[in-house]
């Protein structure tokens, strides 16, 4: 294990200042060339007690810029256009990346590792994701994922689109008459 000192806020890790230990190579892939933490060592401790009060002060006013967008982007809803299967199933899965470039054309710069996907987007439907705007703020957004603008606007009203007229069309000729 290697100890660290936190220069900002690490989620299910601590906050800004904790000497924290963590594995090695988590340290060194991750927080090291991120700049989210420093080796504690008695220098780096020294000079972090030494830029403390102007770390905590670009820490809050990166923290109220965050807030601020994130009013504006709370509750944004995105239309993804996929081709899907009969099910609902989509040939290949929404990724962060698609939803990055999604708000960034509705007018919010964010990049793909701020957003958090619990599992793959496979399937129809509108979709709930948090974007993380700072280590202390995050915002939900819906990413609607339809086949159509049409079938986007039907599931942004809150109904379920109806199947396809050629499909009931094949049903009512093959039903039992």
């Amino acid at each position: 294990m290697v100890e660290v000192i936190l220069l900002e806020r690490v989620e299910k890790l601590g906050q800004m200042g904790q000497v924290v230990n963590v594995k090695p190579g988590f340290a060194r892939n991750y927080l090291l060339p991120r700049k989210k933490a420093l080796r504690a060592t008695k220098e780096n401790l020294a000079y972090f007690e030494k830029e403390r009060a102007q770390l905590e002060a670009n820490n809050l006013k990166r923290k109220g810029e965050a807030a601020e967008v994130g009013a504006k982007l709370e509750g944004l809803s995105v239309v993804l256009l996929r081709q899907a299967g009969e099910g609902g199933q989509l040939y290949g899965s929404v990724s962060a990346r698609d939803i990055a470039e999604a708000v960034t054309t509705a007018g919010f710069t964010i990049e793909k590792r701020q957003v958090v996907l619990e599992r793959p987007i496979k399937s129809l439907g509108i979709h709930r994701l948090r974007i993380i705007l700072h280590p202390e703020v995050s915002v939900f957004v819906s990413a609607n994922v339809a086949q159509s603008a049409e079938e986007a606007a039907i599931r942004e009203r809150g109904e379920e689109p109806a199947e396809e007229p050629a499909e009931r069309e094949e049903e009512e000729t093959q039903a039992p008459q």
